[in-house]
């Protein structure tokens, strides 16, 4: 029980730590890193909880695919990062104002308990027996009925991420060549094959 403990506050603590470095890091490939760090102290949480498939899940997932892509988006948009940390006071207003407004919800999220005992209750959903169904059943079965709708909206909102990222690689930009297909295709031998005869003994 020790140990759960300990293992359990060393990974909450290194997953806090992460976030905060994400958002704190100037460089924003060390952001990624940090990401990475975060989701697999997350992952360990989990696995601490008895939850084996998410863990699994956000590791393949979001380690493997999501923050791999979010690596990759970083590294070939060249943003001019120098450039946009001149504007930050320009935006600082509105970015406070939001962020008051996530602490507010989470405050309100956090502390609901207190004010509505009978809430969280009343939005969880039953959890069945160990030995009925398996914790990947049991998950499903609660994703694809009751939060369905949510599911689905969140593979849209990705979908569209998705779509952001492929615009905003293929725009064009001043000083970078690209590869022009149709014109590697249409091109014929007579203007880039030059034959001539060289005599015997002699240079071109």
């Amino acid at each position: 029980m020790i140990i759960q403990a300990i293992a359990f506050y060393l990974f909450a603590f290194v997953a806090v730590a992460a976030g905060v470095l994400v958002i704190s890091a100037r460089n924003p490939v060390h952001s990624v890193l940090f990401l990475i760090l975060a989701f697999f102290s997350s992952a360990a949480l989990f696995v601490l909880m008895g939850a084996e498939f998410l863990a699994m899940i956000l590791v393949v997932v979001y380690v493997g695919a999501v923050a791999v892509l979010f690596l990759f988006v970083v590294m070939m948009l060249d943003v001019n990062f120098v450039q946009l940390r001149e504007g930050f006071l320009q935006y600082l207003p509105v970015g406070g104002l939001i962020g008051l407004v996530l602490l507010v919800e989470l405050l309100v999220v956090v502390g609901a308990w207190v004010f509505a005992p009978e809430a969280a209750a009343s939005g969880a959903a039953p959890t069945p027996a160990p030995d009925a169904v398996s914790n990947t059943h049991a998950l499903g079965a609660l994703l694809y009925t009751r939060y369905v709708y949510l599911f689905q909206a969140a593979g849209m909102v990705l979908l569209v991420a998705m779509i952001g990222a492929i615009v905003l690689t293929h725009r064009r930009r001043a000083g970078v060549r690209k590869q022009k297909i149709a014109e590697q295709v249409g091109r014929r031998p007579e203007d880039t094959v030059e034959v001539r005869k060289v005599p015997t003994g002699q240079g071109i």
